[in-house]
């Protein structure tokens, strides 16, 4: 069958981890994973709310089996490096391939679709997101494991 792919472009908060722990937390609480929700929509739409179906994220991935959460929650940290259960940045060379700057635009991430093929299943990257020379956002993107 094969990966599905997820995204998000989420506020920058304190950090990359701060804000990769809140937008799990926030997708967990919403239900919008597998299997609360089989096949979760891409992109997310926020007043799409199936309902949590899980006491924990621990428990919704062991009940996603091998097909995984389709989600973020596919995901529990950072790497410096791309990892498995793991979100990595993209170094300089690869921002500079992609999107011709270090400091991309949210627009210029929507428009790269040649990022996914970096990606591998059961990993993830993200990219710090900047408006006026200042990060203002996070983009999380990866593929489940199925």
């Amino acid at each position: 069958m094969g990966g599905h792919p997820w995204w998000y472009l989420v506020p920058y908060e304190k950090g990359v981890a701060s804000s990769l722990e809140a937008l799990r937390q926030r997708e967990f609480k919403a239900g919008r994973y597998n299997p609360a929700e089989p096949f979760p929509r891409f992109p997310v739409d926020l007043a799409h709310t199936p309902g949590c179906k899980h006491s924990s994220i621990d428990e919704a991935r062991e009940d996603s089996d091998a097909d995984g959460t389709r989600s973020i929650l596919d995901v529990s940290g950072l790497s410096a490096r791309p990892d498995y259960d793991a979100v990595a940045p993209l170094d300089d060379d690869e921002l500079m391939e992609f999107f011709g700057t270090t400091k991309p635009t949210a627009e210029e991430i929507e428009d790269c679709e040649e990022l996914f093929e970096q990606i591998e299943r059961g990993q993830g990257i993200y990219v710090v997101v900047y408006e006026n020379d200042q990060p203002s956002q996070i983009f999380f993107a990866g593929y489940s494991y199925d």
